[in-house]
C-alpha cells in the first residue's frame, strides 16, 4: 500500500489530486491546470466574438466569471479532459447509451473519475486490484471485484457523474508492485474530516481528563486546606480549654481559699468580737455571690480574678495583723490578771504600815 501514489484534499484542489492520483505522480499542478483553463477560456471568448463584439452577449459573457476554474481551485471537466488528452486518454461518461451499448464489465476497465457537485476522485486498478483513490480518504481504500460494481451503482444512486479512462496509462511502481502480489486491508481509511473529528475528540478527552486530574488536584487542594484550618481550629480551641482550665483551677482555688478565711473568721469571733465584725463584713465583700446562670467569679478574666484574690489576701494579712497585736500588748506585760491584783494587795499593805 505503501507504493500507492495518493495525494490527500488540500483546499479545493480535488481535480489535481483526482489527475495525478490516476497517473501515480505529481504530473499536474495548479498553475499548469490554471494555465489549460485560461486556454479554454480564450478559444470560448474567440467563439462568442464570432457573434459581434458589440453584441448583447459577448458583453454579457465578459461580465461572467471564468466557468472552467475559480479562485478556490476548482476545474471544470473541460480542463480536465484537455489535461488527459496529453497523455492520450480520454473520457467516455459511465452511464451513456454508447457505453452501455458495449456491454462491458467494470472490472475490465482500468480506471474511472467520478464527479459530484465539484469533487473530483479516482478509481483505478493497480496489478488485479481496484482502489478507491479519494482524495478525502486518509489512505487508498481496497475495492475487491465483486464490490467495484455495487460500489460504482452506489456513487449513480448518490447523484455522482462517472467517466470510464480509456487509453494507455503510464506506467508506475504500484503497479509493477502489485502484478506479482496482492494486498490485505485489513482496516479501511477514515475519511480526513473523521479523522480530524477523532483526534479532536481524543484530545478533548485528553483535556477532559487532565481537567479531571486538575479538579482532583485541586479539590486535595481544597481538602488539605480544609485539614489545615481544622488542625489550627484544633489548637485554637485546645488553647481555649486550658485556658479555660486555668480559670477554673483558680476560681477553685479562691473559693477554698474563701472557705478557709471563712473558718477562720468563725474561731477569731468567739475570742475578738471586732475583729470577727470585721472579717464577717469584709467576707461579705469578696465573696462573690450566687446567680441561676453561675457565680460572678466566672464572669471576670483570669487577670481580674489574680488580683482580687491578691487583694483578699492582703486584706487577710492586715487583718490577721491587727487581730495578733493586743495580744502581743497583753504578753508583753508578763504578768496576768491575778499577778495585777496581787502587786495592788502589796503595795496597799506597805502603805499601812
Amino acid at each position: 500500500m505503501e507504493s500507492i501514489f495518493h495525494e490527500k484534499q488540500e483546499g479545493s484542489l480535488c481535480a489535481q489530486h483526482c489527475l495525478n492520483n490516476l497517473l501515480q505522480g505529481e504530473y499536474f499542478t495548479p498553475v499548469e491546470l490554471s494555465s489549460i483553463a485560461h486556454q479554454l477560456d480564450e478559444e470560448e471568448r474567440i467563439r462568442m466574438a464570432e457573434g459581434g463584439v458589440t453584441s448583447e452577449e459577448y458583453r454579457t459573457f465578459l461580465q461572467q466569471p471564468s466557468g472552467n476554474m475559480d479562485d478556490s481551485g476548482f476545474f471544470s471537466i473541460q480542463v480536465i479532459s484537455n489535461a488527459l488528452r496529453v497523455w492520450g486518454l480520454e473520457l467516455i461518461l459511465f452511464n451513456s447509451r454508447e457505453y452501455q451499448q458495449l456491454m462491458i464489465d467494470p472490472i475490465n476497465e482500468k480506471a474511472f473519475i467520478c464527479n459530484y457537485k465539484e469533487h473530483w476522485f479516482t478509481v483505478r486498478k493497480l496489478g488485479q486490484q481496484w482502489f478507491n483513490l479519494n482524495s478525502l480518504l486518509t489512505g487508498p481504500e481496497l475495492i475487491s471485484d465483486t464490490y467495484l460494481a455495487l460500489f460504482l451503482a452506489q456513487l449513480q444512486q448518490e447523484g455522482y457523474s462517472i467517466f470510464v479512462i480509456r487509453g494507455n496509462l503510464p506506467d508506475c511502481e504500484a503497479e509493477q508492485i502489485l502484478r506479482i502480489m496482492r494486498v490485505e486491508q485489513r482496516q479501511r481509511p477514515r475519511l480526513i474530516g473523521e479523522e480530524a473529528a477523532a483526534q479532536s475528540r481524543g484530545s478533548q478527552g485528553m483535556s477532559l481528563q487532565r481537567s479531571v486530574e486538575v479538579g482532583q488536584g485541586l479539590e486535595e487542594g481544597i481538602v488539605d486546606e480544609d485539614e489545615e484550618e481544622l488542625r489550627r481550629a484544633l489548637a485554637l480551641s485546645r488553647q481555649d480549654m486550658e485556658v479555660e482550665d486555668e480559670e477554673a483551677d483558680l476560681r477553685r482555688a479562691i473559693q477554698l481559699s474563701m472557705l478557709g478565711a471563712a473558718g477562720t473568721s468563725n474561731t477569731t469571733e468567739s475570742s475578738h468580737g471586732g475583729t470577727s465584725q470585721t472579717a464577717k463584713s469584709t467576707q461579705a465583700q469578696d465573696v462573690p455571690s450566687q446567680t441561676p446562670g453561675g457565680t460572678q467569679s466566672e464572669k471576670l478574666s483570669a487577670e481580674e480574678l489574680r488580683k482580687r484574690r491578691q487583694a483578699y489576701f492582703d486584706r487577710q494579712s492586715q487583718q490577721q495583723a491587727q487581730s495578733t497585736s493586743p495580744q502581743q500588748n497583753s504578753q508583753g506585760t508578763g504578768r496576768p490578771e491575778s499577778e495585777k491584783g496581787s502587786q495592788a494587795h502589796d503595795m496597799d499593805t506597805k502603805h499601812a504600815q
